[in-house]
């Protein structure tokens, strides 16, 4: 497994090395020892799926707040996404600056999202899920998020005949509200 830096600061991209023979193969996507040695969360208070019956489905962008704000560790294990995070940590050198990746069952990337840093995604196929590692409990009262198509961010999302997003994403402010 490798860990290449990503252009926001503390953000990675996950990149599995598998071990391939006739049986298949097997990967690692997660190693406490090398997150440590990086300076990474290496304990994970919860793991959770989102599975998204069709392309063009919009989830996010979202985060927590503090006090639990939430690092995630984000891979596509079934179908693919356009993954998207963005650096919404004031001052911060690379502020609504974002990344975004294609994530796939056959690429077996993964994300670490750190603290700050918004995270959503659009499906490319029908059928697609998405497993999380994530650093904090879940606390409604602090989830946050911001508009998936928010002006100051300009994120160039793929063309889609249709988009599936909830109401709660369609109503998440802009930034500059």
């Amino acid at each position: 497994m490798r860990l290449e830096p990503l252009v926001l600061e503390g953000a990675f991209l996950v990149e599995p090395e598998p071990n391939v023979d006739e049986r298949g193969l097997f990967v690692r996507t997660w190693s406490a020892d090398e997150f440590s040695e990086q300076g990474l969360v290496a304990s994970w208070a919860q793991s959770s799926a989102s599975y998204n019956r069709l392309a063009g489905t919009l989830r996010g962008l979202h985060y927590q707040a503090e006090p639990r704000a939430e690092v995630k560790l984000v891979r596509c294990t079934r179908g693919a996404v356009f993954d998207v995070i963005v650096d919404l940590r004031p001052g911060s050198p690379t502020e609504r600056r974002w990344v975004g990746l294609e994530l796939t069952e056959d690429n077996r990337l993964g994300v670490y999202v750190p603290q700050g840093l918004a995270h959503g995604f659009q499906t490319l196929v029908d059928e697609t899920e998405l497993s999380y590692l994530i650093s904090e409990r879940y606390d409604a009262d602090l989830a946050r998020g911001v508009r998936w198509d928010d002006p100051s961010l300009a994120i160039a999302w793929p063309d889609s005949h249709r988009r599936v997003i909830s109401e709660r994403d369609r109503m998440l402010p802009l930034l500059d509200r």
